[in-house]
């Protein structure tokens, strides 16, 4: 009788087990590496977390996965019963399981807020963590940036500088090679040019001097007065003119904040050729007189007003085609000492970029190391768990035995 209610009550309700079963597999969300989904923390482990995503079997994070930093412990990212986004980094393996990351999540958005930054010409800071023979680095977002040496702008020594924060601009960002290159000197050179003018005399400091000219600190950003710019007069070696350390006027001809760079000049500063060489004192002293005639002459120039000369020149000072002739080595050799101040800045920044690559590669290796030492803890754990399970049956068999 009661089998007889039973039937009747399946036939008027018309819902099998099988219909059920069916319903379920209609019902059953189907996951993919690159999906992002929501999930419950509900088992914290010692290497890991199993979490629930709506899946028939649980998924589970590695802790080398649970955020773009290090992680020593579980707790210190998840807490139990916490719900929030996972990316799936792997299917399912043969019993089920996906594999989730939130480090993927975190880098992906890290490098799109890195983007923002650069397409808004931000200045960020960082604090240094390390330095190597070809710069520092620092982190953005999480994300590993790199500071080429030839962008470091301190007298410090770069060992130094760990712990020290500097601002900082974008100089590439690039997510598919994982290149993150950034420059103090940029963002204290657009700082300092805020407040500087092209035509404007400041005072500086002899801070290194090189075949093509004098490198010169001005309020803690350094400037280039090129050999071509010290004096009318030809000059064979900046030494001859400067020692390290001396403190001069020099006015700025030039600011180029796209690539951070000030060009200095202290040839448009001399009353006449050749004062540079033969009485500093006087370009220092009338200085701020030459400066004003030269922003005059440029304000003319760019309204395309020709300036009257100020007095006539005499037939005894009209230069002859004899002397015409021999400024023209001087002018080629200033050429010259150009290209090869260029060259020398190019191959600057190919042994920058080559110390750059190497670094990368180490970081890149000792990334690698770590999750591999995290996969062998892991592995060791479970082998570590299977003989101690099967250790509980051997004696338990034993027992039943005796």
């Amino acid at each position: 009788m009661v089998n007889q209610k039973s039937s009747t009550a399946t036939a008027e309700i018309g819902f099998t087990h099988d219909d059920f079963a069916a319903l379920l597999d209609k019902y059953d969300y189907h996951f993919s590496p690159g999906d992002i989904v929501p999930g419950t923390v509900f088992s914290i482990e010692p290497r890991g977390a199993l979490i629930d995503i709506g899946a028939k079997t649980a998924a589970y994070i590695p802790i080398q996965e649970m955020s773009i930093n290090r992680v020593d412990s579980p707790d210190e990212v998840l807490q139990s019963n916490e719900t929030r986004e996972f990316f799936i980094l792997t299917d399912e393996n043969e019993d089920g399981q996906l594999t989730l990351s939130i480090r993927r999540i975190e880098y992906m958005r890290a490098w799109e807020r890195v983007r923002q930054l650069q397409a808004e010409d931000a200045t960020v800071r960082s604090g240094v963590f390390a330095t190597n023979r070809g710069g520092a680095l620092v982190r953005i977002e999480g994300l590993r940036g790199f500071i080429p040496g030839s962008h470091i702008s301190t007298r410090k020594p770069k060992e130094d500088l760990l712990g020290e924060e500097l601002p900082l601009k974008f100089l590439e960002v690039d997510e598919e090679r994982n290149r993150l290159v950034l420059s103090h000197r940029r963002a204290l050179v657009e700082r300092k040019m805020n407040r500087l003018e092209v035509g404007e005399v400041v005072i500086g400091t002899v801070r290194g001097i090189k075949p093509y000219g004098a490198f010169i600190d001005i309020g803690g950003v350094s400037g280039l007065l090129h050999i071509s710019e010290i004096s009318h007069e030809h000059i064979d070696t900046p030494h001859s003119v400067f020692n390290v350390n001396d403190e001069l006027k020099v006015m700025i001809i030039d600011l180029d904040a796209e690539r951070g760079r000030i060009s200095l000049s202290t040839k448009q500063l001399e009353p006449e050729p050749g004062d540079m060489i033969k009485n500093r004192d006087v370009v220092y002293n009338r200085a701020e007189e030459m400066a004003a005639k030269y922003r005059e002459q440029m304000l003319a120039k760019q309204q395309g007003i020709t300036l009257e000369p100020e007095a006539d020149v005499s037939a005894e000072e009209v230069p002859s085609a004899t002397e015409e002739l021999e400024e023209v080595p001087s002018a080629a050799e200033e050429a010259t000492e150009e290209v090869v101040a260029a060259a020398e800045e190019t191959t600057e920044e190919v042994v920058a970029a080559t110390e750059e690559a190497t670094e990368e590669v180490v970081a890149a290796t000792e990334e690698a190391t770590e999750e591999v030492v995290a996969a062998t803890e892991e592995a060791t754990e479970e082998v570590v768990a299977a003989t101690e399970e099967t250790t509980e049956v051997a004696v338990a068999v034993d027992g039943e035995e005796s």
